[in-house]
């Protein structure tokens, strides 16, 4: 595939930043991974090990009052935007310290403060939604954007085509990210997919767009602030095809047979984003082993921490069924 590389005269702190970041969703994954083993996660659970670079680059590409949305695999999403990992990880649980208070699991919470508006269960189903909250932001006059998430199995759902023909003909300014992590599912990209690029489908309705190297964070963050630029002008919606890959399977019960255990760890040794940042961050001499190992175990505490609070979070109580079902009309 053919990506734009970022440059790489990026500030010590910023670089920190970005490997901070991604090592906290990592972590957290991979704990979360844990807790399913052991049953305290029930239902289904997305991971997000590997497309950490995704989040972590459009956030830092984001402000105050950008509004983000997307499907289930919705962890990264919640910790890149600010939300505590505590309350992500009681979610999960089923618990009522969790963001929706035990009710949503991991594919359904959501953070009014941190203007993140769910993950989605239903493929695609969070594209219109996504134009809907940029049409709000339109309609008050404001300069904000909307982060609007979705797959490449997604991509072949019908409305996200109704979805740009509208947010085009209204000038919305809507960012459609496409986490192209090869497989939708079991299925390859190229046994379900027409066109060889996915995000030229947006010329047909006038849509901009273009793909990133989703393994390289810093290239995520340029391309961001090049979409984020072309909403806030008024332009209207902006593609970015962002070729990422996940290392787990689809979720926690898909064996992943479908593809060799040969390809994943070649992704892993040659474009893990993680890595990428911390062997920029030693060779520049912004950061030693120790520093970074330090880094690594304070972050497993906050991690830790979290699986502790959701352990210690007692479960919704039997009438919590009955509340947030109706909204009071204003």
């Amino acid at each position: 595939m053919a990506t734009k590389k970022a440059k790489s005269n990026t500030s010590k702190e910023e670089l920190l930043h970005h490997y901070k970041e991604m090592l906290l969703i990592r972590r957290f994954e991979e704990k979360a991974g844990q807790l399913y083993g052991m049953g305290l996660i029930g239902g289904f659970c997305h991971l997000y090990i590997g497309q950490e670079a995704v989040v972590v680059g459009l956030e830092a590409a984001a402000k105050e009052g950008d509004k983000r949305i997307t499907s289930y695999r919705d962890h990264g999403h919640m910790l890149a935007c600010g939300m505590d990992p505590k309350g992500v990880m009681a979610e999960l649980t089923g618990r009522e310290g969790g963001y929706s208070k035990g009710k949503g699991g991991s594919m359904h919470m959501f953070s009014k403060e941190k203007h993140f508006y769910g993950g989605h269960g239903i493929v695609a189903a969070q594209v219109p939604l996504g134009a809907g909250l940029a049409f709000a932001d339109k309609y008050k006059g404001n300069d904000n954007v909307t982060f609007t998430y979705f797959g490449d199995g997604a991509a072949n759902q019908g409305q996200v085509y109704e979805t740009f023909n509208m947010a085009a003909l209204w000038d919305l300014p809507v960012i459609f990210v496409i986490e192209n992590n090869q497989y939708a599912m079991g299925t390859s990209q190229q046994r379900s997919t027409s066109s060889a690029e996915i995000y030229e489908r947006g010329k047909s309705f006038g849509i901009p767009g273009e793909i990133v190297d989703g393994m390289d964070v810093l290239a995520v963050k340029a391309a961001g602030e090049k979409a984020v630029a072309h909403c806030r002008a008024g332009k209207g919606p902006y593609i970015l095809e962002v070729k990422t890959y996940r290392y787990r399977g689809h979720s926690m019960s898909d064996p992943a047979k479908y593809r060799t255990r040969e390809e994943v760890q070649k992704m892993r040794d040659e474009k893990d984003p993680i890595d990428h940042i911390r062997d920029m961050l030693v060779t520049g001499k912004h950061a030693s082993e120790d520093e970074l190992k330090a880094i690594d175990k304070d972050i497993k505490k906050i991690v830790n921490e979290s699986a502790e609070f959701a352990k210690e979070s007692p479960e919704p109580a039997l009438d919590e069924l009955w509340t947030d079902i109706y909204a009071e009309a204003q």
